[in-house]
């Protein structure tokens, strides 16, 4: 039985900029393209669980009047959005030749979220759902506890990497998403016994849960940006992972959704449909 995944997700306009290399301090360096979509780690796993068959609702805010957004999002498969006063949050992404990017992000609405509107849109979830929050909004706290007491399972995507947020959210969680790096920074502070999903970037990414590791391979592929890549594994791992999947099943449809994400441009605009993962799962084999 397929529950609901409720995020409480970021939403970002992201502007990139493709760029021969990085801009250096004090350089003022000229793009070879730019880009506008929507993007936010929120709203790219929001998308990813939508493409791989799963049920979300998406619990986000933009500017009142940003209707180009709001349609935007909408045309995504993502209704609902909060309308508040702050500007809508917006990242300026910088992406090279070799797929690499650098963000500096700006969360605006993404840091206004209401704690009694988050309680009472949260009432309307059942036992068994999900809760899925990553550190680009506000009142995380507040949601985890609203869904503890529903009885809904909490999934946290523990980035950007904060300490102090971390901390306060491990011990809550059924399952923890995190790349490499930030599970070094978490295990350099704190311990981490909550079931692990890491991504390992070219390397793959594990599953681990009581001491028993399951990996899983990256699929060869062409990196054209791999802006939004974690954000796709984790949205279509869990979406099958609610389905009640097998491990290895889940794991693999995650690293083809991601190896199909990062060969195209931009980040929800670039992740895959379920028939488009399915058709690269049966020519893998």
């Amino acid at each position: 039985m397929v529950m609901t995944i409720w995020n409480l997700g970021s939403v970002n306009v992201d502007h990139v900029y493709r760029v021969p290399r990085f801009v250096s301090p004090g350089e003022t360096l000229s793009a070879v393209d730019y880009s506008w979509g929507l993007g936010g780690k929120g709203l790219n796993q929001s998308v990813a669980i939508i493409r791989s068959g799963g049920h979300v609702k998406h619990l986000g805010a933009i500017h009142e009047a940003d209707d180009q957004t709001r349609q935007a999002a909408a045309a995504l498969g993502i209704e609902g959005l909060w309308g508040v006063e702050a500007a809508t949050g917006h990242a300026m992404i910088q992406v090279t030749p070799e797929g690499e990017n650098c963000i500096v992000l700006a969360p605006g609405a993404n840091h206004t979220l209401d704690e009694q509107q988050l309680e009472q849109a949260l009432s309307a979830a059942q036992g068994g759902d999900w809760l899925l929050l990553q550190n680009e909004t506000n009142a995380g706290v507040a949601a985890v506890r609203a869904a503890k007491a529903r009885g809904l399972k909490i999934c946290y995507a523990a980035a950007p990497f904060e300490a102090t947020a971390v901390a306060l959210l491990i011990n809550q969680v059924d399952l923890l998403s995190v790349n490499e790096g930030e599970l070094a920074q978490l295990q350099a502070s704190m311990a981490v016994n909550a079931p692990l999903l890491v991504t390992l970037g070219p390397k793959g990414a594990y599953y681990e849960a009581k001491g028993v590791r399951s990996d899983i391979a990256a699929f060869p592929t062409e990196v054209v940006d791999t802006t939004g890549a974690g954000d796709t594994f984790l949205g279509a791992f869990l979406a099958q992972f609610d389905k009640g999947l097998p491990l290895e099943a889940c794991l693999r449809w995650a690293s083809a959704a991601a190896a199909l994400q990062v060969s195209r441009p931009g980040a929800a605009s670039a992740i895959p449909t379920a028939e488009e993962i399915e058709l690269l799962l049966r020519e893998a084999l």
